[in-house]
């Protein structure tokens, strides 16, 4: 089932989720449909937060990275096989040289911008059998992990922005919160009255 993408202004995108254990209700068919949802909208990834689930899953499927021709051979296999769900994952460490790299979100349509981030990634998490890992991503690969798990600790790619480009920014973000905005997927606007 595709589910309605939380639109910027939500509080739920601001709470940092909470643990969950292989008795969450429906996981299997929640699991499903956010696959469903983010293939729907054309995304890489999708966090819980952003179908307002404040907990801590999110999912990552880098295929449609794989054809970039600035990429290396073995990166674009890398990342043409690269799909995962990570549960209550946790960054133990973020290091090497910092890069910028243009960065979107579903819940942020229409705004993209460049974002500096650490290029390798050491993270620990459950896969959906609840199956532990702890394992080390670069690049490309890391930047969307890193920005996934951005939102599972109420994080959004717009906070690391400058000042500026945050003042140059504001009104198109106000106007998604709005929902004043056109998208070719489904998406839930915070109700701005009940906030204040």
């Amino acid at each position: 089932m595709i589910l309605p993408i939380v639109a910027y202004g939500d509080p739920v995108l601001r709470k940092v989720g909470t643990d969950i254990d292989k008795e969450y209700p429906g996981l299997s068919t929640l699991i499903d449909n956010m696959w469903e949802t983010m293939y729907h909208a054309h995304g890489v990834g999708l966090a819980a937060p952003q179908i307002g689930l404040s907990i801590r899953i999110f999912m990552v499927d880098a295929m449609p990275f794989a054809d970039d021709e600035d990429l290396t051979a073995q990166e674009q296999i890398q990342l043409k096989d690269f799909k995962r769900v990570f549960i209550n994952a946790k960054i133990l460490e973020e290091t090497g040289k910092e890069w910028a790299f243009n960065e979107g979100c579903l819940s942020i349509p229409d705004v993209r911008e460049d974002v500096v981030r650490k290029d390798t990634i050491k993270i620990r998490f459950l896969d959906e059998n609840f199956k532990s890992h702890e394992e080390t991503y670069n690049g490309l690969l890391a930047r969307v992990i890193q920005h996934e798990y951005d939102h599972i600790e109420g994080i959004l790619f717009t906070d690391k922005l400058s000042s500026l480009k945050k003042r140059l920014i504001k009104s198109r973000l106000a106007n998604i919160s709005k929902g004043k905005i056109n998208v070719d997927y489904r998406m839930r606007f915070p109700d701005l009255k009940k906030a204040r």
